[in-house]
């Protein structure tokens, strides 16, 4: 005669759902670390965008280019970047505006994060 054992259902554990929701919430932590860097890249791509349509931007020297920039910073509100992170090139007709920054953002402890940003412009006179 046989005797039939009742079955086991396998499922997490408590210490398996802990271990789960630990990684995912070192993964949320770390999108919330660093989402507000990238926020303000986008800050900072509008604030070169907004040079690139600027009229006559080509006859404006140096540092009227970066008065521009700096005003631009501000209005965003933008805090990891200064109008001298910008170098700007000037040369027969052609600006150029390139900008490469990094942002180290704590994590956990003494674990951080580094984003590195980089963008640039080039306006040719018409």
């Amino acid at each position: 005669m046989l005797v039939s054992q009742p079955h086991r259902h396998a499922g997490k554990t408590l210490i398996g759902w802990m271990f789960t929701i630990a990684i995912l919430g070192f993964f949320v932590l770390l999108f919330l670390r660093l989402l507000p860097g990238y926020l303000e890249f986008y800050k900072v791509k509008g604030v070169l965008e907004s040079l690139e349509r600027q009229p006559g931007l080509t006859s404006y020297s140096i540092p009227e280019v970066r008065k521009l920039i700096r005003r631009r910073l501000e209005i965003n509100s933008v805090e990891h970047v200064r109008a001298r992170d910008f170098r700007i090139e000037k040369h027969e007709g052609r600006l150029t505006v390139r900008v490469r920054y990094e942002v180290r953002v704590p994590v956990l402890g003494n674990v951080d994060a580094v984003e590195k940003f980089e963008d640039r412009i080039e306006v040719v006179r018409h």
